[in-house]
């Protein structure tokens, strides 16, 4: 083995750690043929848990590494959102991780197709954009957090020690599920999260609602704060947040809210349990 050929794998190892992934793109662009690659894994430095992508040979495959991976080494502007976002950040009441969770990520960037093929338990779903017209931003570790946590982000530690990665924060979140298709599913699941919301931060909700395009999810997160008296909702800054005009039908058969002017199911409270 050339003293080349050595370094070059120790390089790409020490670059991988324990739960990194890197795809065929990424080798490439940093001068690993397609040969090269096939060689390492011949000789047992690398393996392939899906075609188009790689990570060491022994190393571990979460859910944490791929998200971790996305944003890092790919630069893709995807983040975790919505309803796993809430249940990785302890609001469980309907949601629990375990077995066949489905990571729900958000952002303008597609999801490559390999991470729809990786062996887990866990599945991962793109939710595409979400309902903010806010710039969109990368991951990477150059992007201050503060500039993450004017939209509504937060850099969350892994459980593997490898570095964080960046999800919504409980209030971005919530809006986030509650632009999802209405059913009543849904509203049972997101009153139940949200009786258990009682420090989100006013300022932050007001700049996301001014920012959410969605009448529907800003109507449904308000209604729900309000029913269940929230002591942070009447210092929310409502200026120039735009609820739109008439009634909103989210359910068939619902109770109107008198305030917020959508549909809500009549029998909320015996789903609370």
């Amino acid at each position: 083995m050339s003293e080349q050929y050595t370094r070059r794998i120790n390089r790409l190892m020490a670059n991988l750690g324990d739960t990194t992934l890197a795809s065929s793109r990424w080798l490439r662009a940093h001068g690993y043929s397609s040969s090269l690659v096939s060689r390492y894994v011949a000789s047992g430095w690398l393996e392939s848990p899906a075609r188009g992508v790689y990570m060491r040979k022994g190393g571990r495959l979460l859910w944490e590494g791929v998200v971790r991976s996305l944003q890092l080494r790919e630069g893709l502007s995807l983040h975790v959102g919505g309803r796993f976002a809430l249940a990785w950040q302890g609001y469980e009441h309907y949601l629990h991780l375990g077995e066949g969770d489905v990571v729900t990520l958000y952002g303008s960037d597609r999801l490559p197709g390999w991470a729809a093929k990786l062996p887990m338990s866990e599945r991962f779903e793109a939710c595409g954009k979400g309902p903010f017209d806010l710039p969109a931003l990368r991951f990477t570790s150059e992007v201050p957090d503060r500039q993450l946590a004017d939209q509504g982000f937060v850099r969350r530690e892994t459980s593997f020690g490898e570095g964080p990665i960046a999800c919504s924060t409980p209030e971005r979140a919530m809006l986030e599920l509650c632009n999802a298709p209405p059913d009543a599913a849904l509203i049972y699941e997101a009153d139940a999260l949200m009786q258990s919301m009682t420090t989100l931060r006013p300022r932050r909700i007001g700049m996301l609602l001014r920012h959410c395009n969605s009448i529907k999810a800003k109507r449904l997160f308000l209604a729900l704060a309000e029913r269940h008296e929230h002591a942070w909702l009447p210092r929310v800054p409502m200026d120039d947040v735009d609820l739109g005009r008439g009634k909103r039908s989210l359910v068939p058969g619902g109770r109107l809210h008198p305030t917020y002017l959508i549909t809500l199911p009549g029998d909320l409270d015996e789903h609370l349990g």
